[in-house]
C-alpha cells in the first residue's frame, strides 16, 4: 500500500498521466489525497520493520497520519487542501529523520530493526533526504529536481527486494540443510526398529511403520522368548518430529532392562516407567504390551495410556481395556494387566490349500492402525 500509493502519487505529477481528463482538477486532488493518506501504510510499514520502542512509536505515529488523512480529506473536498499540509510535511520530516538515524547506527539498528542492514541503511538516507527536501521545498521555494525524489523510491525498494531476496535464499539454505539432518535422523530411526518379524511357530506376524512426518516419536519391538512365547510392544511418544524420536530411541535402550520379566506385562510397563521418567522432559509416553503363549494359548495385555487392544473372540470384536496413567505423567503408576485364551476358532479363514481349514485369532490395537503401524498376530490352529 505504502509503494502503491507513493507511486500514484508520483504518476499524477506526470503532465501526461492525465491527458485524458477535461483539466488537471482531477490529478491535483488525485496528488493531495494521495499525500494524506501515504503516511498512514508509511508508519505500519515502519513498525513492521521495527522492534521495541521504535516499533511502539510508529505504531503511535499511525494514529497521527490518520487524523491528518482525515483533516486532509476534509480539505480537499472543501477546496482548500493546502491547509493541512504544514502538519503532514511535519510528520513526515521527523518521521523518515528516526528512522534514517535508526538506521544509520549499527548499535541503534541493531536494537531497534528487524533486519539491520547496510543496503537499507543507505537506501533510507537517500529516500530521508529526497522526501525531507520534496517537503521543504514547498515551504522555503527550493529548486526543483523531478527526478530525484522517483529515483530515491526506487532504490528503497530495491533495497527491500535485495534484503528479502537474501532472506530467501538463507532460509532455503537452512531448510536444505535441516532436510539433510531430518534424513539422517530417519534412518537413525528406521535402524532402531526391528528388521524383521520373528518367525514363531503356530504364529504369524506382520508389521508396517509409516510415519506421517520424516520422524516421529512411534515405535514398536518384539521380545522372542522361545518359538511358542513372545512379548509384543506399542508405544507412543506425544509430539511428533525430532523430540518425539529421540525419546522413542531411548525406549529400546529401556526395553534391555525389563527382558527377565518379559512375561508380565505390568512388570514390563513398571521397568519401562521408572527407566524413562527422568528423561521425558515434558513429554508424555503412551505404551501397550501383549505377552503370548502360543503353546497353552493364553495371552495378558496391560497398558499405559493406550486406545484399547482389539480382540476377534467367537466372531465378535472384543475391546480389551487394560489402562493405566500415561508414563510421564505421576510416578509410580499401576498398571492393571487383562489375561485372556486364544482359542481355535476365534476366526475363520476359507483360504486353504486343499488340507482341512485354518483358524485364526486375530490381535490388533487400533492405534497401530490408525497411525500406520499394524501389528497383526496370528494363531495358527
Amino acid at each position: 500500500m505504502f509503494s502503491t500509493l507513493y507511486g500514484v502519487r508520483l504518476f499524477a505529477n506526470v503532465p501526461a498521466a492525465f491527458g485524458f481528463a477535461a483539466s488537471s482538477h482531477m490529478a491535483s486532488r488525485l496528488i493531495w489525497l494521495a499525500t494524506y493518506l501515504i503516511l498512514i501504510p508509511a508508519t505500519l510499514f515502519w513498525a513492521e520493520l521495527s522492534r521495541g520502542t521504535l516499533r511502539r512509536f510508529f505504531r503511535a505515529m499511525t494514529l497521527v497520519a490518520c487524523a491528518i488523512a482525515v483533516a486532509g480529506m476534509v480539505a480537499v473536498i472543501l477546496n482548500t487542501p493546502a491547509s493541512v499540509n504544514a502538519y503532514n510535511n511535519a510528520a513526515v520530516i521527523s518521521l523518515l529523520l528516526v528512522f534514517a538515524v535508526v538506521s544509520v547506527f549499527p548499535r541503534l539498528a541493531k536494537k531497534y530493526l528487524v533486519v539491520p542492514n547496510r543496503v537499507i541503511a543507505v537506501a533510507t538516507v537517500i529516500l530521508a533526504v529526497a522526501v525531507i527536501r520534496e517537503n521543504l521545498r514547498t515551504l522555503f521555494r527550493l529548486p526543483q529536481y523531478p527526478f530525484f525524489e522517483p529515483v530515491a523510491m526506487a532504490v528503497f525498494m530495491l533495497s527491500q527486494a535485495w534484503i528479502a531476496a537474501e532472506k530467501i535464499f538463507t532460509d532455503q539454505r537452512r531448510l536444505l540443510s535441516i532436510e539433510d539432518e531430518l534424513a539422517i535422523a530417519r534412518e537413525i530411526q528406521t535402524s532402531i526398529l526391528p528388521a524383521s518379524v520373528p518367525n514363531l511357530e503356530r504364529l504369524r506376524i506382520s508389521a508396517a511403520y509409516l510415519p506421517m512426518t520424516a520422524v516421529a516419536g512411534d515405535f514398536y519391538w518384539f521380545i522372542t522368548v522361545e518359538e511358542n512365547r513372545a512379548g509384543f510392544l506399542v508405544a507412543d511418544v506425544s509430539g511428533h518430529g525430532v523430540p518425539a524420536a529421540l525419546i522413542a530411541s531411548m525406549i529400546k535402550v529401556a526395553i534391555q532392562s525389563v527382558l527377565p520379566c518379559a512375561h508380565d506385562p505390568r512388570a514390563v510397563l513398571e521397568g519401562l516407567e521408572r527407566t524413562l521418567s527422568g528423561q521425558l522432559k515434558g513429554q508424555f509416553v503412551s505404551a501397550a504390551y501383549l505377552w503370548l503363549d502360543t503353546e497353552k494359548r493364553e495371552g495378558s495385555y496391560s497398558a499405559a495410556g493406550h486406545p484399547p487392544l482389539l480382540h476377534w473372540h467367537d466372531g465378535q470384536l472384543e475391546r480389551v481395556e487394560s489402562n493405566g496413567i500415561l508414563m510421564g505423567v505421576v510416578p509410580d503408576n499401576d498398571f492393571p494387566v487383562r489375561r485372556m485364551s486364544i482359542q481355535p476358532g476365534d476366526r475363520n479363514n476359507t483360504k486353504h490349500d486343499g488340507s482341512a481349514p485354518k483358524t485364526h485369532s486375530y490381535i490388533s490395537s487400533p492405534t497401530l492402525l490408525s497411525r500406520a503401524l499394524p501389528l497383526l498376530a496370528h494363531t495358527v490352529g
